[in-house]
């Protein structure tokens, strides 16, 4: 039974981190866009290699 008392303890312990770790992302600003890297995909940025016409044996 004090194994119980013991993951009881340890588990609210872990979520309270969680917790204050969602908390001080939200001060900082992580969840402000959340628009932007959906669209970052898309939008890659880099050149397509256009395919070679040259046939190698």
């Amino acid at each position: 039974m004090s194994a119980l008392y013991l993951l009881i303890g340890f588990s609210l312990l872990i979520a309270l981190v969680f917790l204050a770790a969602f908390f001080w992302a939200m001060r900082n600003g992580q969840y402000e866009d959340t628009y932007t890297p959906a669209l970052r995909v898309l939008f890659d940025g880099r050149k397509s290699a256009k395919p070679s016409k040259e046939i190698v044996p």
